[in-house]
């Protein structure tokens, strides 16, 4: 059974939520550098607050690892949760909500980590394959990893 594939995309996962690498960023450092007070703050109306970003990358994670479960996953752009308010991630509280986006990590590697390579060419709906799959997510990751620093530091602007 080989599974190199498989534990780089464990480590790009891992780099791109707390460790090293070579972008110098990621998510524990962003979301770390914000006080509690400021997460649920929209700097400009027409940016995320860090709360609705991390939400929304989680909602993703979590779709993502009910597809490689094989359970129910229906998540669309236009789903409520796709998109939390401000008010709604209040309720949750930032603690929580952390908690559950690092957490999510975590479950992906447990789910990954006793699969071999072949598992990434497997299809699990429309025709795409759990590489397509695992790697769209990582893209997403990046995505709002670098909208996450643009609202950091519009925040760091206010007044």
């Amino acid at each position: 059974m080989s599974n190199t594939l498989i534990q780089n995309i464990i480590l790009q996962l891992q780099d791109v939520q707390e460790q090293e690498n070579w972008l110098d960023e990621n998510f524990k450092n962003k979301i770390g550098s914000v006080t509690e007070d400021k997460v649920f703050n929209r700097p400009l109306p027409e940016l995320h607050s860090v709360a609705e970003m991390i939400s929304h990358v989680l909602v993703w994670r979590i779709e993502t690892i009910r597809k490689l479960k094989n359970m129910d996953a229906k998540l669309t752009v236009d789903s409520p949760e796709n998109w939390r308010t401000n008010d709604e991630l209040m309720a949750i509280g930032w603690t929580n909500l952390k908690d559950d986006f690092f957490q999510s990590l975590y479950t992906l590697i447990d789910i990954l980590a006793d699969k071999d390579d072949t598992f990434l060419s497997e299809r699990y709906r429309n025709d795409y394959s759990f590489k397509y799959l695992i790697e769209g997510l990582i893209h997403h990751d990046l995505y709002h990893l670098g909208q996450l620093g643009i609202i950091i530091k519009f925040l760091g602007l206010e007044k």
